[in-house]
């Protein structure tokens, strides 16, 4: 359940104060006690804070911190998945470093002939090939740098963000492909999205801002 920004101001209100009336929350709120109804309604709803006749309102025990967890646990990863930047796998890593650079990511995904996912190279692929390689990177196909599918960690759009928020810190890389599946037996994949450390901090700087989770592309 995401709160409003005022529904949060009112949760915080009831947990430093409560129990407390509507009548006073309305005036710490400066806005009328019936301009509040709905949102009361929906935090009684929520569990978030309780009534109790001639008491007033009092809190749950459930915090801020739950509250936004509640809210990101809500959010999938194509809610704010980007677009995928990919080259096809008959590149060079010459090419493959010009696509990062124009398209300023910091991996690019490979694709085969049929647009199906083969692998990805990152800035350290490329550091590495033009660091062991002595001749020129045109000679060296995008193919033996790159990462093979087999050893890549992916998300779907349905998985939640936090789920890939983990897989980016338990593999210790800065993001994930966002795929479907075409040929489970064949672990045939087409990629639509990606996921980022920056798609993740915009997340949280929009949730802070009193922004929504399906607006971050």
């Amino acid at each position: 359940m995401a709160l409003s920004n005022r529904q949060k101001r009112i949760a915080e209100i009831v947990r430093q104060s409560g129990p407390i009336t509507g009548d006073h929350i309305a005036k710490q709120l400066n806005v009328t006690r019936a301009a509040l109804r709905s949102d009361l309604a929906i935090l009684v709803m929520g569990g978030i804070i309780d009534a109790r006749p001639k008491v007033g309102y009092f809190y749950t025990g459930k915090n801020t911190l739950g509250m936004l967890m509640e809210e990101i646990s809500a959010i999938r990863v194509g809610d704010i998945q980007s677009m995928p930047v990919a080259i096809t796998n008959d590149k060079n890593a010459y090419e493959a470093v010009v696509t990062m650079f124009l398209e300023d990511v910091g991996s690019v995904y490979v694709v085969d002939e049929k647009n199906l996912l083969v692998g990805v190279v990152s800035r350290k692929d490329l550091l590495k090939a033009a660091t062991n390689n002595s001749g020129d990177l045109k000679d060296v196909p995008v193919v033996m740098v790159m990462t093979p599918l087999a050893k890549m960690v992916m998300v779907t759009s349905e998985e939640s963000v936090a789920a890939a928020a983990r897989k980016v810190i338990d593999n210790e890389i800065d993001g994930l492909p966002v795929v479907r599946c075409v040929d489970e037996a064949t672990r045939s994949y087409e990629i639509t999205g990606r996921i980022t450390k920056t798609n993740f901090t915009r997340l949280l700087v929009d949730i802070a801002e009193g922004k929504g989770g399906n607006d971050h592309r």
